[in-house]
């Protein structure tokens, strides 16, 4: 676990290595969709279909929950930023409060989301 207190460069890393993952997972599920219109089109049996279904409803969560960290981390940097425009000097020796309620959601959205594409990846391959 992280210290109690941290600079506001790293936090200020960890918010960019964030945003950045955020935006690379939301381009990520645009590409599985477009797979899963694939299979879609290929197929009408129902066991195919609900599957369809299934991974519809859960892209469709992933991205609300990636909008929802997004927003997150964008209100957190908001933070750090006006603390900075508010106290300019020596903001590189101060230390802030930690975010590791928002840290812990970032990895338990990595742990799930790499299961459902663990899960996509295996129906995908059966499929196409």
């Amino acid at each position: 676990m992280k210290k109690a207190g941290e600079y506001l460069t790293d936090l200020h890393f960890e918010h960019q290595l964030w945003s950045s993952k955020l935006s690379f997972y939301s381009d990520e599920v645009k590409i599985y969709e477009n797979r899963l219109g694939e299979i879609a089109g290929k197929y009408t049996s129902e066991e195919v279909l609900a599957q369809v279904e299934h991974f519809q409803n859960q892209f469709i969560r992933q991205k609300e929950v990636i909008d929802e960290l997004n927003h997150g981390v964008n209100k957190h940097e908001e933070a750090l930023t006006q603390y900075v425009l508010e106290n300019p000097t020596a903001v590189d020796h101060v230390k802030f409060r930690d975010h590791g309620a928002l840290r812990n959601e970032m990895t338990s959205f990595d742990k799930l989301y790499g299961e459902l594409k663990e899960e996509f990846q295996r129906f995908s391959s059966k499929w196409m």
